[in-house]
């Protein structure tokens, strides 16, 4: 649903073609690995084990992994420049919210679905899929020192501010969790919210410029 509302009413801003069959293939193979191999993290009980835990296999890395993954093959020539990573990475995390929903707590599949695996979980990928790129749209906007620190310290923030809060839902401290969700919610409303407004420039499709050398 975000991937599609991202597409108007500008959509030709987020398209890159072959790249969504890419994106829903490569996130078909990433959960088939991980169906096989298990979690990389074994979790404990509610203390760093079960954060990393939350990092590794089911809130952080899911999310930042496709991210990575396209900056590759835009790097390796594979998709254009202005490809669209938030788009990717959405689409790429289809699958595993498929997968997700019907087996608990994936991919240890030993938790019954519950609100934390069918709710808050995507709601954690989504944020983190079009709120780290929204993060790096910002510097190369304004590429002024004071505004590349506050957006490194987003970037930074956000994945540790996601797992945080699926740790809160799930040792049940519901106001802890909604605080953080809230407060990872609000560059992907960002975005979203610019995403309406029409702009000359590509959005936060090309944001790996920033990595050119001046």
């Amino acid at each position: 649903m975000l991937f599609l509302l991202r597409r108007r009413p500008f959509g030709e801003r987020y398209s890159f073609g072959g790249g969504n069959l890419w994106a829903l293939l490569l996130g078909a193979v990433a959960v088939a690995a991980r169906y096989l191999f298990g979690p990389l993290v074994t979790p404990g009980g509610f203390g760093v084990s079960r954060w990393m835990s939350g990092f590794v296999d089911i809130v952080g890395l899911p999310a930042l992994f496709p991210l990575m993954v396209c900056g590759a093959l835009v790097m390796l020539r594979v998709f254009p420049r202005d490809a669209d990573y938030a788009g990717f990475a959405l689409l790429w995390l289809i699958p595993l919210a498929a997968i997700h929903s019907v087996s608990g707590d994936f991919p240890s599949g030993n938790l019954p679905p519950s609100p934390i695996p069918l709710v808050v979980v995507p709601v954690l990928w989504a944020a983190q899929a079009i709120g780290i790129p929204c993060f790096i749209n910002g510097m190369m906007k304004n590429p002024r020192r004071h505004i590349v620190f506050f957006a490194t310290l987003g970037i930074a923030a956000l994945p540790i501010a996601a797992v945080t809060s699926w740790w809160a839902f799930f040792g049940h401290q519901t106001l802890l969790g909604l605080l953080l969700l809230v407060a990872v919610l609000i560059p992907m409303i960002i975005s979203l919210c610019a995403g309406f407004i029409p702009s000359s420039s590509r959005g936060d499709t090309n944001y790996l410029e920033i990595l050119d050398p001046l």
